[in-house]
This record gives C-alpha cells, structure tokens and sequence, in this order.
C-alpha cells in the first residue's frame, strides 16, 4: 500500500530557520511542499522518510535564502496491482461505489466489478449482491436485468451500505492532469470556453466480483454475531 521514491529537489531554507538543524529545517519545508500531493505516475505524497542526499546551502542573490539541493526519500500512497486493502464505503450511485481510507477517497468499484448478479436500489441507495440467483438449467449462463433483481424479496437481498468496511482488490489505478492549457479558437476566431467537471488527479479501481471480496461479514459471520452479542 505505501511504497519509498526517491526524489531530487532544490528547497529554499528562509532566514529565520537558520538557527535549525539543516536537516530538520529541510525535511519540514520538502513535507510542507509535498504531504497530500499527488505526483503523476508516483502517487500520493504521505511524508518524506528519510534525506538521502543534501549539497551545502548556497545563497542566492535577491532572497536571502539557504538553497539546498536534495535527494530524499517519500512514502507514497499508490497500492499496486492485486493487492487487497480494506476500505469504507463512501457513497455509492448507478455508476458504482466510492470508498475511502480516511486519508484518501477517490477509491472506486465500478459496476462491472461488483459480484454477479448485483443492482442498484434507488431507494436505499445501495448496491446489492443477490447471491440466492440460480440459473435456469436450460441456460446457466443467465443474467437478471436490473429489474427482475429489483422484484426480488429484499430481505434475500446482500447490501453494501455506507460506511461499511470492504476487502477489495486493486485493479487498476489512473492518474490525470486536467492543468487548463492555452484556449482554443472556436468558429469565427471567437474563444469558446468548454466546461468539463474537473477530475481527481489520483483514481484507483477496485473489484470485489471474487470470492472473499466484499463486506467482511459475508466472508466472516461469526464477527458479525460476535459485535451483535457485546452491543446487546
């Protein structure tokens, strides 16, 4: 889930933290610059590690300022490929579920990677797995529509809920840099501005269409009684 990349930088100390251990002062200039950033193809900055190169602080005309030229080490966030983590659910709409690890909330189940067969309940606003299904033995590989899962008995139904925790697989994560660019022409030399809902830097796609995926309670029951029996 975390990982160290190395990164080379050049830090500005001002005068006032002179006084400072170097290093001290350089570790909390290079966190203030990168903690809760994301880096493109690197991931989410956390905290820098470790200095694991530093030049003396030369001063440059103008400024006053002690610039350091750094080699450091930061743990990122960025969970690789296949790996299971535990999430919460965030919120969930026809498009899928969105989940979060507290620091982070831009973690994301489509609905192709929700268990079969899986709907949507508008009223609850939840997804559901309807794991009672049983294909027809003329065709085993039937799918319900959307609406035959939605006639069935509710109480037969698996929700996911908000704010319940998920074991979920990493599948695939996307970065994207939507930085506006310099404005395109439009018909007639006229400027044409296009509205387009900003993206978040860092997604990362999720699955939990495997066995052992999903709510710990349809994996664990036995910790689901267990709380039920210390809440009574």
């Amino acid at each position: 889930m975390f990982v160290l990349s190395l990164i080379k930088d050049t830090v500005a100390i001002q005068p006032a933290y002179f006084a400072v251990p170097p290093e001290q002062a350089i570790i909390s200039e290079l966190n203030k610059k990168y903690a809760n950033r994301v880096l493109h193809d690197v991931g989410l900055c956390i905290c820098v590690f470790d200095i694991a190169q530093a030049g003396e602080g030369k001063v440059r005309y103008g400024d006053g300022c002690l610039w350091y030229k750094v080699v450091f080490r930061e743990v990122v966030f960025r969970p690789f490929t296949s790996e299971v983590i535990l999430a919460k659910v965030k919120s969930s709409d026809e498009e899928g579920i969105r989940l979060s690890v507290g620091f982070f909330d831009d973690i994301y189940i489509p609905i192709m990677y929700l268990p079969t067969p899986s709907a949507f309940d508008p009223n609850e606003r939840a997804h559901f797995w309807f794991s009672a299904f049983e294909a027809p033995e003329s065709n085993p590989d039937y799918v319900p529509t959307q609406h035959e899962l939605l006639d069935t008995p509710t109480e037969q139904r698996m929700y996911i809920d908000n704010g319940e925790i998920l074991r979920v697989r990493v599948e695939a994560d996307e970065f994207f840099d939507d930085e506006p660019g310099p404005p395109k022409a439009g018909e007639g030399g006229i400027m044409q501005p296009k509205a387009e809902r900003k993206r978040a830097p860092y997604n990362i796609i999720c699955s939990i269409a495997e066995q052992g995926l999903g709510p710990l309670p349809w994996w664990n029951p036995q910790e689901e009684d267990e709380d039920a029996m210390e809440e009574g």
